[in-house]
């Protein structure tokens, strides 16, 4: 923050619930959404805590040992962090006084792989808090963050698609039978990935040459549109961060072009290294609201 603040930049914060050992001490880490104080003001925030509504999900089962075994599987320490933003910009001429608000979500959702319940259930209790918030205002809205899963995956279904569905192989992993019925896993968010915008026509920025565009096409999926990677580590390469938009209210003008595996290789060995300080590479888009 200190930095960011050298540029114009404040922050919101929420740390997780609980620090973790790194294997030479304990150390804690959350999510910021850090936003131009002279372009936005903040008007809300939300701190979301996984772990509460864990412990009001386990309240709800009857059998104390199905509590304790709830809790033992749901309590992971994730949040995420929302923030409403109020754009100080010129307002509307042909609607004077009128608010240009902006709600921005940012979650790191649980990482086991072992437990793609967790992080589904994790995702969709996220997306009904969102749905709150559009039902009391009409408000774009951007979701963002490291989900932890890949493309196809149930998570990035629901998302992407707005439900999971029931034949979906990720939902047999449900020993507490928190997706059951899979009818009940979906959102009404307008939701979609500002890289597989690219592949939208319509939806793609505007002024995109031909060699980039093939350059973006080579690093993308076919069946998704989205990158090919985000995290490439010693034991894993995939997507698992992801920048999602309400479609019917804002629209991506620029994109950060996504490398190659090779522009993030050091001597054959992925991220991290001495050129790139982290094993996640940057998403970065650019937005514009959409006339309503």
């Amino acid at each position: 923050m200190p930095e960011m603040q050298k540029a114009g930049y404040t922050a919101v914060y929420k740390t997780k619930t609980a620090a973790v050992y790194t294997g030479a001490a304990y150390t804690i880490d959350g999510c910021a959404t850090f936003f131009r104080a002279d372009r936005f003001s903040l008007v809300k925030k939300y701190e979301v805590e996984f772990n509460k509504a864990a412990l009001s999900l386990s309240e709800a089962l009857s059998a104390a040992n199905q509590k304790k075994a709830a809790l033992n599987r749901l309590l992971k320490d994730n949040v995420a962090l929302i923030v409403v933003l109020d754009s100080l910009e010129a307002p509307d001429l042909d609607q004077p006084g009128k608010r240009q608000l902006v709600c921005v979500a940012n979650t790191h959702i649980h990482a086991n792989p072992e437990l793609k319940d967790v992080k589904l259930w994790q995702v969709h209790t996220l997306l009904k808090g969102l749905e709150k918030i559009a039902a009391s205002a009409d408000i774009p809205m951007l979701v963002t963050g490291d989900f932890n899963s890949t493309p196809g995956s149930a998570p990035h279904s629901l998302l992407a698609n707005g439900r999971v569905d029931a034949s979906h192989p990720e939902l047999a992993t449900d020993p507490l039978g928190i997706l059951r019925p899979p009818s009940k896993l979906c959102h009404q968010l307008p939701l979609m990935s500002a890289y597989t915008a690219m592949a939208s026509p319509g939806l793609a920025p505007a002024a995109v040459g031909r060699d980039a565009a093939e350059r973006h096409a080579r690093r993308v999926e076919a069946a998704t549109h989205e990158p090919l990677f985000t995290n490439y580590g010693a034991d894993f390469s995939g997507t698992l961060d992801y920048l999602f938009y309400t479609a019917n209210s804002l629209q991506p003008t620029m994109l950060l072009e996504l490398p190659d595996k090779g522009d993030v290789q050091v001597n054959g060995h992925g991220m991290p290294n001495n050129h790139w300080s982290s094993d996640h590479v940057m998403l970065m888009a650019e937005f514009s609201f959409k006339p309503q």
